[in-house]
């Protein structure tokens, strides 16, 4: 179940774009679609949301978003190039105005000294502007960070709207 605050903010975006007439794509790593689903629990969603990528793996990265392979092992799979390539990939693979990526590290194992668990690259995509990125450490379980990830994620696509 999504909490629902989470929902609230997610109808906010939806209403947001659609009085713009914008559509949304997702391209999703750490939360597996879990800002898709936010996004399409809301009925009528289907007038903003185009599509989400759910792109868990590397290969995924590449298949479906086109991030070059040789990106990914030159910065790894969490790093601010492959944020700004899904999102870039997910613009060009889709029908959306705004696009917006997540890579990261939700834990409980897999973080390092450089990654640790809870850091989470963010791109958004717009076409005729510069793909912005950002990161955060989000602190707490993989729940938290998850919807940690999910609530920055809004706000980036609440920003690419408004570029």
């Amino acid at each position: 179940m999504i909490d629902e605050a989470v929902l609230a903010e997610a109808e906010a975006l939806l209403a947001a774009f659609r009085a713009r007439g914008k559509r949304i794509a997702t391209a999703e790593s750490c939360t597996g679609g879990l800002i898709a689903a936010a996004l399409t629990a809301i009925a009528g969603s289907s007038d903003v949301v185009d599509r989400g990528f759910v792109t868990y793996s590397n290969e995924a990265k590449s298949d479906l978003v086109g991030v070059d392979p040789a990106l990914i092992a030159a910065h790894g799979a969490v790093s601010e190039p492959v944020a700004r390539a899904m999102a870039d990939g997910a613009l060009a693979r889709s029908l959306a105005d705004v696009t917006v990526s997540v890579t990261g590290v939700a834990g409980p194992g897999g973080g390092s000294a450089e990654k640790p668990v809870g850091l989470v690259w963010f791109g958004c995509a717009r076409a005729g502007f510069d793909t912005a990125t950002f990161h955060a450490v989000f602190p707490g379980d993989r729940a938290a960070v998850r919807y940690a990830t999910v609530r920055q994620a809004f706000a980036m696509l609440r920003a690419g709207l408004a570029a």
